[in-house]
């Protein structure tokens, strides 16, 4: 989306310095706003006659969350003045300052970013007016792009320490049309993360109310991608974060994690060691630290193939790597003895150095292991169902309690999970861990036998082998000319759409997405299902409404509609509708909603890719041409072929 850039200025015609008009409006309209678009940016201005100290509550919100402000100084104007020192006193960043004409320079606040403009007959002097609008531009650019450790503000730069509030905290207490749009946006993304849906939350991090709000939207999606182990995309977003505001702190932890995932062990050290040097109390950044240097541990001796005798083996001669990994485990439990996942992470890997016959104190084990007690207990006094500290303390009675302790508390930990497979697949990876090196084997396999059934209980999530993606053409409405794909050409299609999936082997095991439209999407659905392959309908309006504008306007509608609804019915899962899953199409500066069709393309692609870009086929019933309109099979095209998908293109030209 687009940023959005504030103008506090005086607005109509006033009385400057030396006692002659000037038009603001002119001066709004022939040199701010035409800089500010040429920068890309949707503006805005507080248009209202106010009285000195009074804004009114969507001006403010505006001001606040604005990516940019922009304050004309050319008056002593109380308004201007005031909106300045809300925003410089909230936010650290984000302000150009501009002045025409005046007698002395205006109090003194600290930033070189300032422009000056000049007049001729109270309005924007056409001479320089071309050089001056670059220049605003340029530095309307160059503040954007400027590193988020850079502070403008001369409040924040006066109070070294003093933090911006986060965007929710700049939420005005009554009801705005921008804060209700933010909340509805914040609601979705919410939902859709529970839902573990990475497409849903990719689509509505492109739509966020203000960019303000796209570090948590990039955030979320990096996180619910890292969660579903699509590692490079997690990447990708944790990147785009990191973009926004260099010093976001879980960005970069995630980031180290997803380097750490695809084999960039050493520089996902680095950017830990660089965090802790940041954060130096933080447990979080050593815990983290501590688990890369695990993986790097097991990974030395968890070779295929080999038994636990011969991996435990392999283990003891790697004391000293898992050393690396004690150390940050167990300064994180020093620095938070709260953080009993800290404790336990470094009281199991103390245990299994004295497994492995390496050198251990049995006192600091004793210790660990009742401070990992308390911290454990004492969070699940706070919550019940922290199915964490369940966790904790259901391992740390593994480590040494009898076996029906060690039953009993994993019986606890697994109810707590509540369902949640991804949360009981991590204390299954911990078992193997545990395993693997020989470790207590009989309450090792007790443990691990309860986990693995309740995850059983509440199923594994689909993973697709391949994910077969569709656009195409509708079938011609009656008297279309040219004709593009007439109705006596099914038979033609359908076959061609059939060979192409025989060619990429679809089958039960696979997933297919498409809107589900007359023609070229439910011959593609049909053939689809004809293999067994696991469908997904997605569609841009309310059933009724898809239905009239993308089924019944063939030239044979009643026979789609017919075939539309044999198909739907047989669906697992019912058609998702994007306006009721993600809300109506966002608005653009000028008030226009984005298109439903290439919002709906975007939605079905990122869907797609979230299961990963190595698993996507692109199959698309396509002239080569522009289509009727916006948000098309050249659209989809266009988008699929800028990320590298693969491609299968009947081309209809050759077809009939």
């Amino acid at each position: 989306m687009k940023a959005h850039a504030f103008v506090a200025m005086p607005f109509g015609s006033k009385t400057g310095h030396d006692g002659q008009l000037i038009d603001f409006d002119r001066v709004y309209a022939e040199y701010i706003c035409p800089a500010l678009e040429a920068a890309g940016m949707a503006v805005f201005r507080a248009d209202q006659d106010e009285r000195p100290g009074d804004i009114h509550g969507d001006l403010l919100q505006e001001l606040l969350l604005a990516d940019l402000v922009v304050a004309d100084l050319t008056l002593d104007d109380a308004n201007v003045w005031y909106e300045l020192g809300l925003r410089h006193a909230l936010r650290a960043r984000g302000v150009v300052l501009v002045q025409g004409p005046r007698v002395g320079q205006p109090f003194a606040i600290h930033t070189g970013r300032r422009l000056c403009y000049s007049l001729r007959d109270g309005a924007p002097d056409p001479g320089t007016l071309t050089a001056e609008r670059a220049a605003l531009t340029a530095m309307a650019s160059a503040s954007m792009a400027s590193s988020t450790r850079r502070k403008v503000s001369p409040v924040f730069r006066l109070i070294p320490n003093l933090e911006q509030p986060q965007w929710r905290q700049l939420l005005l207490a009554e009801h705005t049309e921008f804060s209700d749009a933010c909340a509805s946006w914040a609601r979705r993304m919410e939902i859709a993360r529970r839902n573990n849906r990475p497409g849903d939350i990719l689509l509505l991090a492109d739509e966020t109310p203000t960019r303000a709000l796209q570090l948590e939207a990039r955030r979320s999606a990096g996180g619910v991608l890292l969660k579903l182990e699509q590692y490079q995309l997690a990447l990708e977003q944790f990147d785009l974060a990191l973009a926004i505001d260099a010093d976001d702190k879980t960005s970069r932890e995630r980031k180290a994690l997803c380097l750490d995932r695809l084999g960039g062990h050493e520089e996902a050290r680095e950017l830990l060691c660089t965090l802790i040097g940041d954060y130096p109390r933080d447990a979080e950044c050593r815990v983290l630290l501590g688990r890369i240097e695990q993986d790097n541990w097991s990974a030395r001796w968890r070779l295929p193939g080999s038994s636990p005798g011969q991996m435990r083996a392999a283990a003891c001669r790697e004391d000293a790597a898992l050393g690396e990994a004690i150390a940050p485990c167990y300064q994180a439990f020093v620095a938070d003895p709260a953080h009993h996942h800290a404790g336990i992470s470094a009281l199991r890997l103390q245990v299994l150095r004295r497994h492995c016959g390496g050198d251990c104190d049995p006192a600091l084990i004793a210790r660990l292991a009742g401070g990992v007690l308390w911290a454990s207990v004492s969070a699940q006094e706070r919550d019940r169902m922290d199915y964490r500290a369940r966790a904790s303390y259901a391992e740390l009675c593994l480590l040494s309690n009898p076996l029906e302790s060690v039953r009993e508390a994993y019986g606890q930990a697994v109810a707590a999970a509540n369902g949640d497979w991804f949360a009981l697949d991590s204390s299954r990876q911990a078992l193997h861990l545990l395993r693997d090196i020989d470790f207590r084997p009989a309450e090792t396999a007790a443990a691990l036998a309860i986990v693995e059934r309740a995850m059983e209980g509440c199923g594994p999530p689909f993973e697709p082998r391949q994910v077969l993606l569709f656009s195409g053409h509708m079938i011609d409405a009656a008297g279309r000319e040219p004709p593009r794909f007439p109705a006596a050409m099914e038979g033609l299609a359908a076959r061609a759409i059939a060979r192409a999936l025989d060619e990429l082997d679809a089958a039960s095991g696979d997933l297919a997405l498409s809107q589900a439209a007359s023609g070229g999407d439910l011959l593609f659905l049909e053939a689809c299902q004809a293999r067994g392959v696991r469908l997904q309908a997605m569609l841009p309006f309310e059933e009724p409404e898809f239905i009239e504008r993308s089924v019944l306007r063939a030239s044979n509608g009643e026979h789609w509609r017919q075939r539309y609804f044999t198909l739907t019915d047989g669906l697992d899962e019912e058609p998702r509708i994007m306006p009721a899953e993600l809300g109506e199409p966002p608005k653009d500066a000028r008030g226009d909603a984005l298109n439903p069709f290439e919002r709906c393309n975007l939605w079905l692609l990122y869907t797609a890719l979230a299961w990963g870009i190595d698993k996507l086929r692109f199959v698309c019933l396509w002239d080569g041409g522009g289509g009727d309109g916006r948000g098309g099979t050249a659209h989809m095209y266009r988008e699929v072929r800028r990320r590298s998908g693969r491609v299968s293109w009947l081309d209809t030209r050759t077809l009939w």
